[in-house]
């Protein structure tokens, strides 16, 4: 099975994550590709592949270099329940330029999406316009499969030994909440979940998750003079009282944010999440405390009626990558040994290896070539995952 063929057929699993969910992992759906990919590993060659109890895909690659050196490759197998993840059907089209109709009346248009005059002449996998693709993280998948088979069928390669792990619930937040440490048995890993080819990251967000409940009181609108305190408008109030222009659409580069994710309610009851970012520390307490001081004053404002709930879920990695550089040259050197420059951007986002580099294992994210993900608009270049086979043996080689 050639990279393509192998990429084709993992987006042809429906692996959406569910964040409402109290399973783990939270949709036994992934599980499916699970079995898929441990069976596929094995067959390959890593007698060791399995799936475990937990949703997670393992398998190992020994090293034939005389060494016990060993480095982690991670990618994850769920797609964001963001979009449509089921009945994916993908095609293969060459971009000359100019827009992209994907069906069901939607359009990639390029004025939308500059980063599309980036592909001209390249092959695309693009979607129909209903659905995701999954190139977010099963290029990833297809590429460390590629390049670990290629290992294989090539034994004149001296190479360190390359521990696998495919993860599920990244999309939700969860994807390490069950990593074994002790199972993967890497000290320094990559995830292989970026975007653009060449972008090598070690700074991401620090973020957290806000939940703000807000409780009213429902009275017949016609004797509500005095008494009704609508919920639905309280929340809304929150929601002004927030700052407008630091938004995701307002904001670049390392400038944080707060992003208004779901809303619900009534009259009675009123529930806002928000995702909480920031590349600097104490900015991203800051920012915490600034809506924990907003739902004080709002309860002050209306005589109560609004909790508010605050979890971390990540932290920004390059405290840990910092005392590790030889993770960032090695990564660096291979994507110049395959003839790309390497990109080093901070994630606006975060990766499995976010939380891994706070469990002892140090772990930048690589690209894995895709764009727009989450959405109908996702893409992924054929020679961008070609190039990042190549990346991936350079990186793993002697």
């Amino acid at each position: 099975m050639d990279l393509i063929e192998r990429f084709l057929t993992y987006v042809s699993y429906h692996t959406t994550s569910a964040e409402e969910s109290a399973t783990f992992p939270s949709t036994v759906r992934q599980t499916v590709l699970g079995k898929h990919l441990a069976d596929e590993l094995k067959e390959i060659g890593l007698a060791d592949a399995h799936l475990d109890q937990n949703g997670y895909v393992w398998g190992h690659l020994p090293a034939n270099d005389g060494t016990a050196d060993m480095i982690g490759l991670v990618a994850h197998m769920d797609t964001s329940p963001a979009a449509k993840g089921d009945g994916i059907r993908p095609r293969i089209l060459r971009y000359e330029s100019g827009d992209i109709k994907l069906g069901e009346g939607v359009t990639t248009r390029e004025k939308d999406f500059p980063n599309l005059k980036n592909y001209i002449g390249q092959d695309l996998i693009v979607t129909d316009g209903r659905t995701l693709l999954g190139a977010d993280d099963k290029a990833g998948i297809a590429e460390i499969v590629t390049a670990v088979e290629y290992l294989l069928n090539h034994p004149e390669i001296k190479h360190k030994g390359v521990a696998v792990c495919f993860t599920p619930d990244e999309e939700v937040g969860r994807g390490t909440d069950r990593f074994d440490v002790a199972e993967f048995g890497a000290r320094e890993a990559y995830t292989v979940d970026g975007g653009a080819l060449g972008e090598l990251e070690y700074e991401n967000f620090n973020a957290a998750a806000a939940r703000v409940t807000v409780k009213g009181v429902n009275i017949h609108p016609g004797s509500a003079k005095n008494v009704m305190k609508n919920a639905a408008l309280m929340a809304a109030d929150f929601i002004a009282s927030m700052p407008p222009a630091e938004t995701p659409a307002h904001t670049e580069g390392y400038e944080g944010f707060y992003h208004l994710s779901d809303m619900k309610g009534d009259e009675n009851e009123a529930t806002l999440k928000y995702i909480v970012r920031d590349h600097d520390r104490a900015k991203f307490e800051a920012r915490k405390a600034f809506m924990e001081e907003l739902t004080r004053h709002m309860n002050a404002k209306y005589g109560g009626g609004f909790k508010i709930s605050i979890k971390d879920t990540y932290y920004n990695m390059k405290a840990v990558i910092d005392r590790h550089p030889a993770l960032i040259e090695d990564a660096a050197n291979a994507f110049r040994a395959a003839g790309v420059e390497p990109i080093t951007v901070p994630v606006r986002g975060g990766t499995d290896g976010a939380v891994l580099s706070y469990m002892g294992i140090p772990c930048p994210n690589l690209s894995a070539g895709g764009e727009n993900f989450h959405g109908v608009h996702e893409f992924v270049s054929v020679q961008s995952m070609e190039a990042m086979v190549r990346v991936l043996v350079a990186l793993i080689s002697r």
